[in-house]
């Protein structure tokens, strides 16, 4: 095939640089201070690679997510590569959010099969926040609150939601407990079902509404976020993809090597004297029902081991993309998605299932860099 050359936004990855501390939601492209080297103070260093082959000679559009979020203390982007043989590759933004997606086109006509390579690298930290001790993080200001207890087209604040947090939190005195009592209360009332394509839509009111409490990542953690907005508690959908396998013992919490089906979306609430705490009731669930030898109770030992870590800690064997919903594809006429968390596309204007193989080939690799 004959490839452009590799372009570059941020820093080269052979010397790649960090975005200054104290920075949140920087573009993936800025990438000024000092790079840290594997394992100082705790960070891993991975390279995330991303492979599409759409096998078409239509006008083709393609969008491919990218590290947009900056966090200090537990992710870091380094920068991304981009080659392929589409007419135009660049970085676009999502009107609103913000997003950050690598884009490419190719004119109808030109020799199939389109194909682009993307490569990422992002340094992570696990976290551990020490809810006894509340600290004195900066506040979150006015419009990140307004935009974190907002609704969404499928995470209302009212009605049933707003009733159903209510109930659930009627008891709890402050917002730590509230926190506490919707996570436990998602744990307990809801559980993985394997047969959901994908990692689910998220759609709360449904959910409720039925009383279908079952899913998987962004059904169950979208549970959790809606009902933390209700509450009055900031809260957000954290969409990426797990890059490696668990160093603390969970078989069902990790992958490696080919992470094309490893996407996962964690979750976050915003508690004063503390910061963004980090929740995933969600993998509870997931320990409960694939940890060998599987469909385990919630008072089996991996089970509450992983209820204890992930109100307030999260292992970081996994890169968050975007906090983003209801997200519009820049350039597309399409709908838009309920959240970007899986490569998209479109031919002659027709938007491709990327769930589904057939229509579209695509390929999720990652590996951690040492030395």
């Amino acid at each position: 095939m004959q490839r452009r050359a590799f372009l570059k936004s941020g820093a080269v990855l052979a010397g790649a640089a960090m975005v200054p501390v104290g920075a949140r939601s920087a573009p993936a492209s800025a990438a000024t201070s000092t790079a840290l080297s594997p394992d100082e103070q705790g960070w891993r260093l991975f390279e995330l690679t991303s492979r599409v082959e759409i096998p078409s000679d239509g006008s083709t559009r393609v969008w491919l997510p990218l590290p947009s979020m900056h966090e200090a203390t537990w992710l870091r982007p380094q920068g991304n590569l981009w080659q392929g043989n589409a007419r135009d590759m660049r970085i676009v933004s999502a009107p609103t959010s913000g997003v950050q997606m690598l884009y490419a086109e190719w004119d109808a006509g030109a020799a199939p099969p389109r194909e682009l390579e993307l490569v990422s690298r992002f340094a992570a930290r696990d976290r551990s926040i020490d809810l006894s001790s509340p600290a004195d993080p900066p506040p979150l200001d006015a419009a990140e609150r307004e935009r974190y207890t907002s609704p969404t087209r499928l995470l209302p604040t009212d009605g049933i939601v707003r009733d159903t947090a209510l109930r659930i939190t009627a008891d709890s005195d402050g917002d730590l407990a509230r926190a506490r009592a919707l996570y436990d209360w998602v744990v307990e009332n809801t559980f993985r079902d394997p047969a959901v394509r994908g990692c689910g839509l998220g759609d709360v009111r449904f959910m409720l509404e039925t009383g279908d409490l079952s899913g998987k990542c962004a059904d169950l953690n979208a549970l959790y976020v809606g009902l933390a907005r209700a509450a009055g508690l900031p809260a957000r959908d954290l969409y990426g993809v797990r890059v490696t396998e668990s160093r603390l013992g969970f078989r069902a919490l990790g992958k490696s090597g080919d992470c094309t089906k490893g996407q996962h979306c964690r979750a976050e609430v915003w508690l004063d004297g503390f910061g963004w705490v980090p929740v995933d009731p969600a993998d509870v669930r997931k320990v409960a029902l694939e940890e060998p030898p599987g469909n385990l109770s919630l008072d089996a030992e991996p089970v509450a081991r992983a209820r204890a870590l992930l109100f307030g800690g999260w292992e970081m064997n996994w890169l968050a993309y975007n906090d983003a919903h209801d997200v519009a594809l820049p350039g597309s006429d399409g709908a838009e998605l309920p959240y970007l968390m899986y490569p998209q596309a479109e031919v002659n204007g027709g938007r491709l299932d990327p769930l589904d193989p057939a229509s579209f080939s695509y390929q999720i690799r990652s590996r951690e860099l040492t030395g």
